[in-house]
């Protein structure tokens, strides 16, 4: 009894001092506890032996408590970060001693206060954290993997989805985007409207997602005028044709308003079929008149509606026949195979299924539906980009003799001089209207803009003289004659020049918008260049289109215009020549250091979206070793104003993006110029400045073009000029110059559009 009471002593001895070790593990036994533990031995003898055993027990609990504590710090740390700590989430973190050594302030601080575990409990404590320590050290890596790599794939998506949007943004046109104000817009004064035949808008102020197109403008379009819509790109002549169609702009009730810009959808329908199907009267017409003719036909009563009466069908059918002879249905198919095969379509192509032409050969489709149904106004942004040179022609020849009204943007300066009979020029954000095609415009307005500068400079002086004085009343004085003269003038404008945005204001300098464009001089290489002998070349399984017995030969002065149908294999051609494709046949040279200048429209819209033109330039010439704002002066050289050459490649317009790969073409510094269709997208001072530049180029040029007075002034030293024509496989070199290839096209489009006069 005695031995089994001291032994419970001494461990309720022990528990009191561990208790006390643990709020002050500092606190260590004082010369008092350790007499009083003499005397307490010496007076219980019997208790010596479990003294021992107590004594010899005691280093080993604290060495064990001493060991578990580093360990318990940093396993307690992970998990507190994690939020999977049980100890932390028992025991609250006690204040900080101040000041607390460096190593035991993080070890004591965290477990003050802590109540831990005895011997036992503390091995297993220290073995379960430690397996849990090496749990998650193995474990956390592959979680941050995962989600780095979980990051790094929506970063990515985000990336994608955001330029395919600004890409969709960039193509969609969004009727909210236009903010159009006129002149009684609130519908005071519109019932005139209802029956007019003329387009006029007063006041008219147009914005684009905030830019300002038109400013307090006026709009008069006379009906059965042709008139030609000019001025540079990107200042809102496309957006004044859609908000016209729209009726966004006022249009008079009873005009038909039809404007081609989008290209028809592919079906099962023929070309011939789909055009005939523009006239939607027509077809009705047609399928109530074979309805009328079933139900006559049929003796039974099965198929006959309710109190169908024979008498008032026949009476209906014989109104349907003289309703389709009044709209000449007996012709619609002559007359819309007759519109196909101007555009280009031969008798196999206009039977063919829509869904089996190209993008461009559905343009021509739609274009020819706006000509077979013939509306009240007919508007076209730049339809001849799409066509070979015979279909321009045909289309100016067919377009002089339309009587209804036209609008249309064209950069074709040869297709506006022979269609247009007045021109409307976008100009400081008004509409400027003059008499005349576009070659008398010229001249008037070269005349205008030096009269206009002259008056703006005289008015710089006299202010600028009355400033000098100090005398406000010289000012205004200088102002108010100014104002009179302009008045004056005004009011005795020409006839020709039907400007009805003759302001009182001070006179101000015309801004002229100009552009420049530059090819390097090429070194200089022996002939021949290019060398084709009896090549042959053929698609493999397209045993229907090749190219066959060519022999030609391109040289440093070389100045050829390839001329021949959409489909003939002109492209073709083309990519023989570059390198593209290889000959099935026969034999190919080309000089080891030629470098070749290439322009192509697939060129145009394989650039990269992601990247703005710095960048892409950059990336795709580094040999060239230009620094950023040397690539600049590259881009301006052709036209790209300095803020376009940091934004995105899929917010550019078309006519940008080509000045894009017109920079990337003079970077490579070529031998030779390849250019397929370079005209498209650029307006009419770019084509000038392309024009120039190819005539100064030193070089070698083969060009296909629909641009007749592009091709002349390429053609324009007759010595070395040639013009090749493709057509049925083979190439002709034409005997003669391109001036009498285009007379004899214009002829024979005359003579097959003469019975129409």
């Amino acid at each position: 009894m005695a031995d089994k009471e001291g032994k419970k002593a001494v461990k309720e001895e022990k528990k009191s001092k561990r208790s006390k070790e643990d709020k002050d593990p500092k606190s260590k036994p004082d010369s008092k506890s350790k007499d009083g533990k003499k005397e307490k031995a010496a007076k219980d003898p019997d208790n010596k032996k479990a003294d021992k055993t107590s004594k010899s027990a005691l280093p080993s609990s604290k060495s064990s408590k001493d060991s578990t504590r580093p360990t318990s710090a940093k396993t307690s740390k992970p998990d507190k970060a994690n939020g999977s700590s049980q100890s932390t989430a028992k025991r609250p973190e006690p204040k900080p001693r101040q000041p607390p050594p460096p190593v035991q302030q993080k070890t004591e601080n965290y477990l003050g206060d802590i109540d831990l575990p005895s011997s036992e409990d503390e091995e297993e404590y220290e073995t379960s954290a430690r397996a849990n320590d090496e749990e998650e050290r193995e474990f956390k890596p592959q979680v941050a993997t995962y989600r780095e790599q979980k990051k790094l794939a929506d970063k990515q998506r985000k990336l994608q989805e955001k330029a395919h949007r600004i890409k969709e943004e960039s193509l969609r046109d969004d009727d909210n985007v236009f903010d159009v104000a006129f002149e009684n817009q609130g519908g005071e004064a519109v019932e005139h409207t209802v029956s007019a035949t003329d387009i006029k808008v007063h006041s008219l102020s147009v914005r684009a997602k905030g830019k300002l197109l038109l400013e307090n403008t006026q709009l008069s379009v006379t009906a059965g005028r042709r008139y030609g819509l000019v001025g540079p790109n990107g200042k809102g002549k496309s957006t004044l044709l859609r908000l016209i169609a729209r009726r966004q702009i006022p249009v008079p009730e009873g005009l038909d308003v039809l404007l081609v810009e989008q290209e028809v959808v592919g079906d099962e329908r023929s070309a011939l079929q789909a055009v005939v199907a523009a006239d939607v009267e027509l077809m009705e017409l047609r399928e109530e008149e074979e309805q009328l003719n079933k139900q006559l036909q049929d003796t039974s009563l099965q198929d006959k509606p309710k109190g169908f009466d024979a008498d008032e069908a026949s009476e209906r059918l014989n109104e349907v026949y003289e309703r389709m002879q009044e709209i000449n249905a007996a012709s619609a198919d002559a007359r819309a195979s007759k519109i196909l095969h101007g555009l280009g379509f031969t008798k196999v192509m206009q039977a063919r299924q829509t869904n089996l032409f190209s993008g461009g050969w559905r343009m021509r489709i739609s274009l020819a539906r706006a000509l077979y149904i013939q509306p009240t106004v007919l508007l076209l942004d730049e339809p001849t980009n799409h066509l070979d040179l015979r279909a321009v022609l045909w289309l100016e020849e067919y377009l002089t003799r339309w009587k209804k009204t036209l609008i249309v943007v064209s950069h074709d300066r040869d297709f506006l001089n022979t269609v247009t009979t007045d021109i409307i020029h976008l100009h400081d954000l008004k509409l400027h209207f003059y008499r005349g095609n576009f070659a008398q415009f010229e001249e008037m307005y070269e005349q205008k803009r030096r009269e206009v500068n002259k008056a703006a400079e005289k008015y710089e002086k006299q202010i600028k003289a009355a400033k000098k004085t100090g005398s406000k009343a010289a000012q205004d004085k200088v102002n108010k004659n100014t104002k009179q003269v302009q008045q004056r003038k005004a009011r005795a404008a020409p006839s020709y020049a039907d400007d009805t945005n003759a302001t009182s204001d001070a006179p101000k300098r015309w801004s002229d918008y100009t552009v420049q464009f530059e090819f390097p001089e090429p070194t200089e290489l022996p002939p021949p260049l290019i060398q084709l002998n009896d090549v042959s070349f053929q698609y493999p399984g397209r045993d229907d289109f090749g190219l066959k017995d060519l022999n030609i030969g391109v040289d440093m002065g070389s100045r050829v215009a390839i001329v021949g149908p959409n489909g003939a294999g002109k492209t073709t051609l083309m990519n023989l020549l570059s390198g593209d494709i290889a000959p099935s046949t026969g034999d190919f040279r080309k000089s080891h250091k030629l470098r070749i200048g290439r322009y192509a429209q697939h060129f145009v819209d394989a650039l990269s979206f992601d990247e703005n033109p710095i960048e892409y330039l950059m990336h795709r010439f580094p040999e060239a070793g230009l620094k950023p704002e040397q690539m600049r002066a590259q881009l301006g050289r052709f036209g790209l104003s300095g803020h376009h050459h940091l934004q995105p490649i899929c917010k550019l317009s078309g006519g940008q993006k080509a000045r894009v790969v017109f920079t990337s073409i003079a970077l490579t510094n070529p031998h030779i110029l390849l250019l397929d269709e370079p005209t498209n997208h650029l307006d009419m001072q770019s084509i000038d400045a392309l024009s120039d530049a190819i005539e100064q180029f030193e070089g070698g040029v083969i060009i296909i073009s629909h641009d007749s007075q592009l091709l002349s002034q390429v053609c324009d030293d007759e010595e070395r000029s040639e013009v090749w024509v493709v057509d049925n496989g083979e190439i002709e070199r034409y005997d003669g110059y391109f001036e009498d290839y285009k007379a004899e096209l214009v002829k024979e489009i005359h003579d097959e559009l003469g019975d129409d006069e």
